[in-house]
């Protein structure tokens, strides 16, 4: 993008200054976001990105003395205490305030865009050794793991901390009470219901954590013969179904804090008592975060005793949804399987297995926040794409 500027004006006695571009669009920026973001070294740390304006000293009411066009790739703006501030062409086009920009600014800061599924669903597979050397494989591996919610890495070592690995790859895993990684596997007295050889129902990890792990990872280190069948689901797109088949039961898990629990000792003795919705919703009511563990869903409840049924009744809905045979689809992780996904979106369950005096399926977890992963998918799309 290399736009150039035709002519720019004042307008509104001074609170906004507009710019006609040579494609012939014009954007209009308010003159204190303009002062807010002024680029030079007195206001703005080119080495942090940051700005070193205070808001104290931000005249909410600025207006401009002089604006002038340099040489049709920045404008040069005086205020009235002298101060000069220059733009440039590029940097104000990207920061256009139309609907239109706004929105493709967005897209590509956070690349929102979701491909939905059910039991249709194509598993994205990527060589995990690849994924870890070429930044192409990794961009791609990360990008499609934002769009469609679940990636399958393959051929990794069948031994424990693969994941760390993984983990270095991104930047760094998410600690838990849990650990940096985690054994799943079936085990005595077991301080988790994942630690035994039942069925798990469909579920996003953690949800009596305030902030929940945005994505997870499952490393297939042994697999046993019989069942153990991994289950995934789609919960946005479930959550779009059930909010067009009942828009009542959708707003009751969307605006319910259910209350979570998890209380005992691993990596250290913890007592965790957490509130979420079921869905979490943007302001627009569209899902951004599933938050079920029907495990861990605390005997506390919150709530009028009179809204409890309706409440059931919604989650009963949802449930079946999820549980339905068009939404779930069905696959068994082999030994050097590394399964990521989605935690906010994709809720996943096992299918039970025989029980023995040896350990037969063996699991290793791990964390990672969506704020970690997306910086290194920046990162990646920078380097693969040349980006500025």
């Amino acid at each position: 993008m290399n736009p150039g500027i035709q002519k720019v004006e004042a307008l509104d006695k001074g609170y906004f200054i507009c710019v006609e571009w040579e494609d012939g669009s014009e954007s209009s920026y308010p003159c204190v976001w303009l002062r807010d973001n002024c680029q030079c070294p007195l206001c703005f740390l080119p080495s942090a990105g940051a700005r070193r304006l205070l808001f104290e000293d931000l005249d909410v009411n600025i207006v401009v003395k002089q604006v002038a066009l340099a040489d049709r790739k920045k404008i040069s703006v005086t205020w009235p205490d002298e101060h000069t501030s220059v733009y440039e062409a590029e940097w104000l086009k990207k920061r256009c305030f139309s609907e239109e920009a706004r929105a493709l600014m967005q897209a590509d800061l956070f690349l929102p865009e979701h491909q939905y599924w059910g039991s249709d669903l194509q598993l994205p597979k990527i060589p995990f050794e690849e994924i870890l050397y070429n930044d192409e494989s990794a961009y791609k591996w990360l990008c499609t793991l934002k769009k469609v919610g679940i990636v399958l890495l393959t051929g990794a070592a069948t031994r424990q901390g693969e994941l760390i690995r993984l983990g270095h790859r991104i930047g760094f895993l998410r600690l838990t009470f849990y650990g940096p990684t985690w054994q799943v596997q079936d085990k005595a007295d077991a301080n988790n219901v994942a630690y035994t050889t039942g069925r798990l129902c469909f579920h996003t990890d953690y949800p009596v954590l305030q902030h929940p792990p945005g994505v997870q990872f499952l490393h297939c280190i042994k697999q046993t013969a019989a069942g153990g069948e991994s289950e995934v689901v789609d919960g946005f797109h479930v959550s779009n179904k059930l909010k067009k088949q009942n828009p009542e039961a959708y707003q009751i898990l969307s605006s319910t804090a259910v209350d979570y629990t998890d209380v005992g000792v691993d990596y250290c003795d913890f007592a965790v008592h957490g509130k979420q919705r079921i869905i979490d919703v943007d302001s627009r009511g569209q899902a951004t975060r599933i938050n079920y563990n029907n495990a861990t869903r605390d005997t506390v409840f919150d709530i009028p005793a009179e809204k409890v049924r309706p409440f059931y009744a919604a989650l009963k809905e949802f449930n079946d949804l999820l549980n339905s045979a068009e939404h779930k689809f069905t696959y068994k992780l082999k030994p050097g399987d590394i399964v990521t996904f989605d935690n906010w979106r994709v809720l996943h369950g096992r299918q039970s297995y025989p029980s023995c005096s040896e350990v037969t399926r063996h699991l290793e977890g791990a964390y990672a926040d969506w704020d970690v992963v997306m910086s290194r998918l920046r990162l990646l799309r920078k380097r693969v794409l040349n980006r500025d």
